[in-house]
């Protein structure tokens, strides 16, 4: 295994967990809700009167956060080493996870961490596990 140092980005990476987490107690403080980001969306979804203004700033945010970037320089290369029906195929999973699991990586792994959650541990610590078995029989088993 190698590691590509150009790749290696501690300052830009701290600077967004640093901004996903001010995003995450500024939603809680202001407006007592949780952060997870499936349940965000799933709200669009399902909309409730009076619910949906925030809802939709949160999502335009996420969309509009790279265009906001830009002003600051050239976005990250995208590569993705997946075909489309991989990719659907992996959509698709982390859709039902979300159901089954009460949530995703962003309610549980942000926000149910830091208020001390156990289940947001327990789902957190499955998330990961998943995602190191996936990724070593991908790489190491089925050798792609």
């Amino acid at each position: 295994m190698t590691i590509a140092w150009s790749s290696f980005t501690p300052w830009a990476s701290l600077a967004g967990g640093l901004l996903v987490g001010l995003a995450a107690a500024l939603l809680l403080l202001f407006n007592g809700r949780i952060a997870g980001i499936s349940g965000v969306l799933g709200g669009l979804l399902r909309p409730v009167r009076g619910d949906v203004t925030w809802r939709a700033a949160f999502v335009a945010g996420l969309v509009l956060a790279p265009l906001a970037w830009l002003l600051l320089g050239p976005l990250p290369r995208l590569h993705i080493d997946a075909s489309l029906p991989v990719l659907v195929v992996a959509g698709l999973l982390v859709g039902i996870g979300t159901r089954v699991g009460s949530g995703c990586t962003s309610g549980h792994g942000v926000c149910g961490l830091s208020r001390g959650s156990v289940r947001s541990l327990a789902a957190t610590a499955t998330f990961m596990g998943a995602g190191f078995a996936v990724v070593f029989v991908v790489r190491h088993l089925l050798g792609s």
